[in-house]
């Protein structure tokens, strides 16, 4: 506990540290947002006093994104418990929940016309349930709204809070995500307030509670890991009967941040990809820029009908 304290009076104790930031290869380059519909959904955000995880992770896909109308909410706040050296969420004490935040998510997902919406959090280890009631409240105002939109939510570990998993039953969601973002290994340095085997279980409970919701998980690569060890945590997530794995690169937000030890090339990404299938995910994305919720409505669509496929195939 004097630890987890003195990282929330400290911030800057996420790295001593300073580490260069490398010059990006010209296959992760992105174009600046400057569209009309992008600025739409910037102001729309702005005026119901929304977080999205594309600005507050700086995320090199906002342009592209919010141009087609698609965003990631980010709920309870802008202000994390924890301080992931990759992460360029704040860390610190956050402030309360904020009681109108489902009706504001219900309604910009109503305004934005969304199909398929992703939502996610902060870590909120200062909450008895890690916030899972107030994802169950953002899920029920959605689907009072907009009964007909799909729902992806991507959670933390909801570690030390065992009442968090039967909450999230009652108001399940259509794809349930949550990273695990690197390999076992590198947690103490990269992910240092998670567990590895909790957010395993994590993702292997949802599977047992509700066969029915797709599970899906994410990696960064370029972070220090092996080929030996990535291969080994696919397997670990095809045992907790995962669906749905996202590879990206690793972009380190700031010079305190962990630092990048490889790009990884496009044809790389493409071997891990066709690995993860050989592996028996039903889904497989994984690309430099790829990241947790991107193209996550179209992806959803695919989702749906490479399970029907692979039950006909068990069928025949």
């Amino acid at each position: 506990m004097v630890e987890d304290r003195t990282i929330l009076r400290h911030p800057e104790k996420r790295n001593k540290a300073s580490n260069p930031i490398l010059r990006k290869p010209e296959w992760i380059r992105v174009k600046a947002p400057i569209g009309k519909t992008y600025t739409e959904t910037k102001n729309l955000i702005k005026k119901l006093n929304l977080k999205t995880v594309c600005e507050e992770a700086s995320c090199p896909n906002i342009g592209e994104c919010w141009e087609n109308k698609h965003a990631t909410f980010m709920i309870m706040g802008d202000t994390c418990t924890r301080a992931c050296s990759f992460c360029n969420v704040k860390t610190g004490i956050p402030k309360p929940l904020d009681i109108n935040e489902p009706g504001n998510v219900a309604i910009s997902v109503m305004s934005l016309e969304l199909q398929h919406v992703v939502i996610t959090s902060v870590d909120r280890d200062d909450l008895e349930d890690g916030g899972a009631q107030h994802f169950a409240k953002v899920i029920r105002a959605i689907r009072t709204s907009c009964p007909n939109t799909t729902i992806e939510i991507l959670t933390p570990d909801f570690k030390n809070k065992p009442d968090a998993i039967n909450i999230l039953k009652l108001d399940p969601p259509d794809v349930f995500n949550h990273n695990l973002e690197t390999v076992p290994r590198l947690y103490p340095t990269i992910r240092p307030g998670a567990r590895y085997f909790t957010s395993l279980k994590l993702l292997s409970d949802i599977k047992i509670i509700d066969p029915n919701i797709f599970t899906k998980s994410g990696l960064m690569v370029g972070i220090g890991e092996t080929r030996e060890e990535i291969l080994q945590v696919m397997d670990d997530l095809r045992s907790a009967n995962v669906d749905f794995l996202t590879i990206g690169q690793y972009l380190q937000p700031t010079t305190k941040h962990a630092p990048i030890s490889k790009f990884i090339t496009p044809n790389e990404f493409e071997a891990y990809a066709s690995l993860a299938r050989g592996k028996g995910f039903l889904m497989v994305s994984a690309s430099p820029l790829t990241r947790s919720s991107y193209h996550a409505d179209t992806d959803f669509k695919k989702l749906k009908m490479a399970r029907q496929e692979n039950q006909l195939d068990m069928k025949n």
